[in-house]
C-alpha cells in the first residue's frame, strides 16, 4: 500500500509540472454575487446551545449535536459555519493530525499537498454551484492554521473528496459499511424499514462530535443527515418525502482525477429526489471517481434499490422476488457482479461474510421493526453466532462505526445512534414534526424521547472495558513491533487475554517472536491465529506463508 501511495505522490508531482489546470482550480471561488453575504450573529445561550435567527445548534443529553439551518445555499453555509465554528476548527485539527500520523515525513507531506492540488484540479467543475456556495459559507469559519495545505474554500472542497480519495488510494479498508432494507411481508407493519452502520473510522476523536443536521433549503426537499463539522455531503440521510440514502464503498480503480464526490451526489439526491426513478436520474447526470453502492429507500415506492456507480458506468439493482435488500461492499447488479475486480473483492475481503451474516440474522427475524434492526446493527458475532473477537471486521458491529442509523420512511421517523459507535441510545426524530411544527428562536431537542431505543447493555460489561484497554495495548504492540523492542511475557499474556477470540493478538505475538528469532513460540502463535476467524483471505495467506518459513527454520 505504501509503495502504491508513494507512486501516486510521484505521479501527482509530475502532474503538477505538466498540468496547466491547477492554477485555475487553486484560485476558483464560487460566484456569490447574487446572495446576501452578511455574516450571521450568533447568540450563545450556553456551552451547548447556540441560536442565529431561525437557525440553531444544540447538544442533546445523549451527546449528539442537533443542527437546524434554513435558507439559500450561502445562508445555510454561513449559519452552519457560524453556529459550529469551534467544532469545525477542532474537527479539521483532528483530521489533519491523523494525516500527519499517516504521513510523518515533511517531504511526503509536501508531496501530498502537491498531489491533492493536481488530483483535485477538476473537482470544482464537478460539484454543483449550490454546494460550492454552501461549502464557501462554512469555510469562512475554518482555521487559518492549515492554509499551507490549501486556502479555506479549496480545503473545504478537498475534504468533501477525502472519502473518495482515501477509497481510491487505499481501497479504504476502514470503510466496511453494512446496510439492509425490509418491506412488505418482511417488515412488522408492511412499511419499508432500513438500517445501516457507517463504518468510517478516522479515530475515536473524529466521531465525538456527530451532527444530526436538519436542513430546510429554499430549493428542493427538507431533509436530515448524519454528518460531522464541515461536511455538507450526505453519507446517511432522509428527506421529508421519505426518501433515504446511504453509501457503501466497493472495489475501485485508481482514477487520475477527482470528479463528483459520492457524498455530494447523495446530497443532491436527498435534496432533489422524491422517488427512486428521480434518484436514478440524478445519479446518471453526474460523473463519479470511485465505485460505490448507493442504497435508496423510498416511502413513495415502498421499497429500496441499489444504485451501483463507478467512474465508467451505472446500474440499478432491484432484488428479485423478495421483500429484503442487503448491501455490504461488493456489487450485485448485472453490469458489475461478474467483473474481475468485484469477484476479487468477494473472494478476498470481509464483504461477503458480512453479507451472509445479515442474511442469517434477517432470516432468524421474520418481521423487522426498529428494535430488531438495532440488534442486527449491534451484532458482534460471526456466522452461526461464533465469537469473532471484538473489533473483527467480519462483524456487523466492528466497534468502530461513526454511527448506526434506522429509517422508517413512510412515518418520517429516523433513529441515530449516540456514542459509543452504534451502541449508545438510538435517538428518534420525526421529520414532519421538526419541519412543520418548528417554533422560531427556540432551541430544544428535536428528539421523540418516547420512541428512543435503549443503549446496548454490552457497554456496561467487563468485556467492553477490556476491549477499550485492548485498543490501547494493540497500539502499544504496534509500536513495539515497529521499533523492534523487547516485550515482557506478562504484557503479551495480558494483551491476548483482553481479546482472546481475536486472531490479531496471536498474529502480532507471532510477528514479535519471529523478529526475536524465537521460532517455536512464533509458530505456536501463528497456528493459534489460524484457529480464529481471520478477517481476509490475504491476511490468512500471510500467516500461512510465515508458517512455511518457520517449518524450514525449525527443521
Amino acid at each position: 500500500m505504501k509503495n502504491r501511495i508513494t507512486y501516486l505522490f510521484f505521479l501527482g508531482f509530475l502532474g503538477i509540472l505538466v498540468s496547466c489546470g491547477t492554477s485555475k482550480s487553486k484560485n476558483h471561488q464560487p460566484d456569490i454575487s447574487s446572495y446576501n453575504a452578511t455574516k450571521p450573529v450568533v447568540t450563545k445561550i450556553s456551552d451547548s446551545i447556540f441560536i442565529s435567527g431561525n437557525n440553531s445548534l444544540l447538544k442533546n443529553k445523549q451527546g449528539l449535536w442537533e443542527l437546524y439551518a434554513e435558507g439559500d445555499p450561502l445562508e445555510i453555509g454561513l449559519n452552519t459555519g457560524a453556529l459550529s465554528d469551534s467544532l469545525l476548527q477542532r474537527q479539521q485539527t483532528i483530521f489533519f493530525s491523523k494525516i500527519k500520523d499517516l504521513v510523518p515525513s515533511k517531504f511526503e507531506q509536501k508531496m501530498l499537498r502537491q498531489f491533492l492540488k493536481w488530483y483535485n484540479r477538476k473537482l470544482y467543475a464537478n460539484v454543483p454551484d449550490e454546494y460550492q456556495t454552501e461549502i464557501f459559507g462554512i469555510s469562512q469559519y475554518t482555521s487559518h492554521d492549515f492554509d499551507n495545505i490549501a486556502p479555506q474554500y479549496q480545503r473545504g472542497l478537498y475534504l468533501h473528496a477525502a472519502h473518495d480519495i482515501g477509497h481510491a488510494l487505499q481501497d479504504l479498508a476502514l470503510v466496511g459499511c453494512s446496510s439492509f432494507a425490509a418491506w412488505g411481508e418482511k417488515s412488522e407493519d408492511g412499511n419499508l424499514i432500513l438500517g445501516r452502520n457507517f463504518d468510517f473510522y478516522v479515530n475515536d476523536a473524529f466521531a465525538e462530535n456527530k451532527i444530526i443536521a436538519f436542513i430546510k433549503p429554499e430549493q428542493g426537499n427538507n431533509f436530515m443527515m448524519v454528518t460531522w463539522p464541515g461536511m455538507i455531503g450526505a453519507v446517511s440521510g432522509m428527506n421529508q418525502q421519505g426518501l433515504t440514502v446511504t453509501i457503501n464503498a466497493a472495489k475501485s480503480e485508481i482514477p487520475l482525477t477527482a470528479k463528483t464526490p459520492i457524498s455530494i451526489l447523495t446530497r443532491e439526491i436527498l435534496q432533489h429526489a422524491s422517488t427512486i426513478d428521480e434518484a436514478v436520474a440524478i445519479a446518471k447526470k453526474r460523473s463519479v471517481f470511485v465505485s460505490e453502492s448507493i442504497m435508496v429507500g423510498s416511502a413513495n415506492d415502498n421499497k429500496a434499490v441499489l444504485i451501483e456507480v463507478s467512474p465508467k458506468k451505472i446500474d440499478v439493482y432491484e432484488v428479485p422476488n423478495s421483500n429484503q435488500l442487503i448491501c455490504s461492499n461488493h456489487f450485485q447488479s448485472e453490469a458489475f457482479k461478474n467483473e474481475k475486480r468485484n469477484q476479487a473483492q468477494i473472494a478476498d475481503s470481509h464483504s461477503q461474510y458480512r453479507f451472509e451474516r445479515m442474511e442469517e440474522l434477517l432470516s432468524e427475524n421474520k418481521k423487522i421493526n426498529p428494535e430488531i434492526a438495532s440488534e442486527i446493527l449491534r451484532n458482534k458475532n460471526g456466522l452461526k453466532d461464533i465469537p469473532l473477537g471484538l473489533g473483527n471486521e467480519k462483524a456487523l458491529n466492528q466497534l468502530l462505526a461513526h454511527h448506526g442509523i434506522i429509517f422508517k420512511p413512510k412515518e418520517k421517523l429516523v433513529w441515530v445512534s449516540a456514542n459509543p459507535f452504534q451502541m449508545g441510545e438510538f435517538v428518534c426524530y420525526n421529520l414532519d414534526s421538526i419541519f412543520n411544527g418548528r417554533k422560531t428562536n427556540t432551541a430544544i431537542s428535536f428528539e421523540q424521547e418516547n420512541l428512543n431505543i435503549a443503549k446496548d447493555p454490552f457497554i456496561k460489561t467487563a468485556a467492553f472495558q477490556n476491549f477499550k484497554k485492548f485498543k490501547e495495548e494493540n497500539h502499544q504492540m504496534d509500536l513495539y513491533l515497529k521499533k523492534e523492542e523487547t516485550i515482557s511475557p506478562e504484557f503479551i499474556e495480558q494483551y491476548q487475554s483482553l481479546n482472546p477470540d481475536y486472531w490479531v493478538v496471536y498474529y502480532k505475538a507471532g510477528l514479535y517472536f519471529y523478529q526475536k528469532k524465537q521460532f517455536r513460540a512464533a509458530q505456536i502463535n501463528f497456528e493459534k491465529a489460524l484457529t480464529k476467524e481471520i478477517t481476509t483471505a490475504p491476511e490468512k495467506a500471510k500467516i500461512e506463508k510465515y508458517l512455511k518459513k518457520l517449518k524450514r527454520k525449525l527443521q
